[in-house]
C-alpha cells in the first residue's frame, strides 16, 4: 500500500511542477481578471463534476475572501454550475450540452471573463459556452489536462496540467486557481 501512495504522490508532484512551470501564464490570467473586475465586468465559471465544484469554490473565494484579515469588496464571480432549475430546464427543453451556452447567452457581456475548467479540454458543454463567450466579446481562460484538448484553441489563455488522471489534474487546478485568487485578492486589498 505504501508503494501505491508513494507512486500517487510522485504523480502529484509532476502535476504541481507543471503549474510551477506556468507561473507567467498564471500571472497573466490574474491580470486579465483584475482588469475585467476593475472595468466593472464579471467572472463566470463553467465545468463538470469535480470541476463544477471547483467553479463554486472559486466563486466563493472571490465573493467572500480567500484569507482572513484581507478585507476587500466582494468581487463579482458566478458559477454557472449551481442553479439546478436552470440546468435541468435547459437539459429537458434543449439538451445538456447547452447547459452553459444558454446561460452565457443570457448573462455574459463584452469584457467579462469565462473561466472554463475541463480536465480533458473536450467537454462539449464547456466548449459551446467558450465559443458563445468569445462571440460576445468575453475573454476565455481555460484550465485543462496535458493536451488542452479543443479548449486550448478556444481559450485566450490556457493552463495545461501535466497529469494522466482527472484527480491529479484537478489537484493542480486547485493549486493554480488558489494562486490566481490570491493575486486578485492582494490587488483589491492593496487598492482599496
Amino acid at each position: 500500500m505504501n508503494e501505491t501512495i508513494e507512486a500517487q504522490l510522485a504523480k502529484h508532484d509532476v502535476a504541481v511542477e507543471s503549474v510551477r512551470d506556468q507561473q507567467a501564464a498564471i500571472h497573466q490570467m490574474a491580470e486579465t481578471m483584475i482588469a475585467a473586475l476593475r472595468r466593472g465586468n464579471r467572472i463566470y465559471l463553467v465545468g463538470n463534476g469535480g470541476s463544477a465544484a471547483d467553479c463554486q469554490h472559486i466563486a466563493a473565494e472571490l465573493i467572500s475572501r480567500l484569507r482572513p484579515g484581507k478585507e476587500r469588496q466582494a468581487l463579482p464571480a458566478v458559477a454557472l454550475t449551481t442553479d439546478t432549475s436552470i440546468l435541468t430546464a435547459i437539459g429537458n427543453d434543449y439538451e445538456f450540452d447547452l447547459a452553459f451556452k444558454r446561460q452565457v447567452e443570457g448573462l455574459v457581456t463584452t469584457g467579462d471573463v469565462l473561466w472554463a475548467l475541463s480536465t480533458s479540454g473536450n467537454s462539449r458543454n464547456v466548449l459551446l459556452a467558450a465559443e458563445e463567450a468569445k462571440a460576445r466579446g468575453a475573454s476565455v481562460i481555460g484550465f485543462t489536462g496535458p493536451t488542452g484538448g479543443k479548449l486550448l484553441h478556444l481559450a485566450d489563455q490556457c493552463l495545461r496540467v501535466n497529469a494522466e488522471t482527472t484527480d491529479r489534474i484537478q489537484e493542480a487546478h486547485q493549486l493554480a486557481y488558489h494562486l490566481i485568487c490570491y493575486l486578485i485578492e492582494n490587488e483589491f486589498v492593496r487598492n482599496e
